[in-house]
C-alpha cells in the first residue's frame, strides 16, 4: 500500500451550460439524435479571455477548502492539461502557484498524457507524499472548447471545459475507536466510523501504446506553422474497442495486485469521454451503475477533467465512508491507459 489520503476535493464549470439543441442547430443537425449517441445534454464553454491558470487556481482553493488547509501547506502542485495549458513555457503550474499567492514554498510542474494526465498525475502525486514531500496539489484544467471549430462537429459537440483539483496528504494510521470525520465533502468534524482501515493506494497500473495509430491529435502549431484544432482520425467504434481493451487490462492488472476482484470494490470511476461509451465501460467492467458517478451528461467530455470531476462529484455526493474501496480507470490518446485503486481511511 503507498500511505496517502485524499484531503479534499473540488471541480468548476466555467461559464453558462451550453446545450446540444444550441450546437445542433448551428450545424444542422438532429439535437435528438446526437443527444441519443453522446449522452450528452449540455457542457461549459468558458468566456474569452479565461486563464486556465486562474481557473486550475479556483478549482485548487475549493480542494485545499474542502481539506481544511491554507495553500502554505502545499509542497508540490502538478497542474494537468491535454490541450497545453495557457503557455508552452514556463510551467502553467507556476502561474496556478502565483495566483495562489505562494512564492518559493512548492515547486509546480506540468504533467501532460492526454486524458490519462490526471489519473497519472494522482498517482505521482501519491508517491510524492509517501516519500515525504506532501501535501500535494493536483489540478486538471481543459478548454477544450478553443480546440475545436463548428466546422469539424465530431469533436465540436462533445468537448466542454472544466477544471478538477484534488489535494493528497499523508495518511492516516489504521486504529480502532471513534475518529475524525473523513472530510472533502465527507462529513468534516464527525465522527468516523474507526474500523481500523489505513488510507492509501492499494495498487496502480498505467501503460502507454504509441505503436497503434493516432487516434486523436492536438499538433503544436510550432511545429505545423499553422494553428490547429482537436482532431478524431480514429472511427468511433475502433476508439470504443482499443479503449476498452486498454481499461479492461490496467483493470485487471490492479485488483490482481491487490488480490481482489471488482466485486470487492465500492465504487468505480472511470473516464467519460461520451455516454455511449461510458455505459459500455461499466458493462466491460461489469460494474453497476449506481457504483459510479455520471458525469459526462452535464460536462461533456472534459479530457483530464473527467476523472477529477467525477471524483469531486463522489465525495460531496455519495455516501462514501471507512473502508470503502474506490477503482479509477482511465484512458486517453497514445494510447495511455491505467487505474489506481484508493482505500478511505477511518
Amino acid at each position: 500500500m503507498i500511505p496517502v489520503r485524499i484531503l479534499g476535493t473540488a471541480s468548476v464549470l466555467p461559464g453558462p451550460p451550453v446545450t446540444t439543441a444550441e450546437l445542433c442547430a448551428r450545424v444542422g443537425r438532429d439535437a435528438a439524435e446526437v443527444e441519443r449517441k453522446t449522452g450528452i445534454r449540455t457542457r461549459h464553454f468558458a468566456p474569452a479571455g479565461t486563464r486556465a491558470a486562474d481557473l486550475g487556481a479556483q478549482a485548487l482553493r475549493g480542494a485545499l477548502e474542502a481539506a481544511g488547509l491554507e495553500a502554505t501547506a502545499l509542497r508540490r502542485i502538478l497542474f494537468v492539461s491535454s490541450m497545453g495549458g495557457d503557455v508552452l513555457t514556463p510551467a502553467n503550474g507556476s502561474r496556478v502557484a502565483a495566483a495562489l499567492g505562494l512564492s518559493g514554498t512548492c515547486d509546480a510542474m506540468d504533467v501532460t498524457n492526454a486524458c490519462m494526465g490526471f489519473l497519472s498525475a494522482f498517482d505521482l502525486a501519491a508517491r510524492s507524499v509517501a516519500t515525504g514531500l506532501g501535501p500535494v496539489g493536483v489540478v486538471s484544467v481543459e478548454l477544450l472548447s478553443r480546440t475545436t471549430r463548428p466546422e469539424d462537429p465530431r469533436p465540436w459537440l462533445v468537448l466542454g471545459d472544466a477544471a478538477a483539483a484534488v489535494v493528497l496528504g499523508a495518511a492516516r494510521t489504521a486504529q480502532s475507536g471513534l475518529g475524525g470525520g473523513l472530510g472533502g465533502g465527507l462529513g468534516d468534524g464527525g465522527l468516523g466510523l474507526g474500523l481500523g482501515f489505513g488510507d492509501g493506494v492499494l495498487g496502480a497500473a498505467f501503460g502507454n501504446d504509441g505503436t497503434l495509430p493516432p487516434d486523436v491529435v492536438l499538433e503544436n502549431p510550432l511545429m505545423t506553422g499553422e494553428p490547429g484544432g482537436m482532431r478524431f482520425l480514429t472511427p468511433s467504434r475502433d476508439m470504443t474497442r482499443v479503449a476498452l481493451g486498454a481499461l479492461t487490462r490496467a483493470a485487471t492488472a490492479v485488483l490482481t495486485e491487490a488480490g481482489l476482484t471488482v466485486a470487492d470494490v465500492d465504487w468505480v470511476l472511470t473516464h467519460q469521454p461520451n455516454g455511449s461509451m461510458f455505459t459500455a465501460i461499466l458493462q466491460a467492467l461489469e460494474v453497476p451503475a449506481q457504483k459510479s458517478v455520471t458525469v459526462v451528461d452535464t460536462v461533456g467530455s472534459v479530457g483530464s477533467a473527467s476523472l477529477g470531476t467525477g471524483l469531486d462529484r463522489l465525495w460531496r455526493t455519495r455516501p462514501v465512508k471507512p473502508g470503502d474501496r474506490v477503482l479509477m480507470v482511465g484512458v486517453g490518446a497514445g494510447v495511455a491507459h491505467g487505474a489506481v485503486l484508493y482505500q478511505v481511511g477511518g
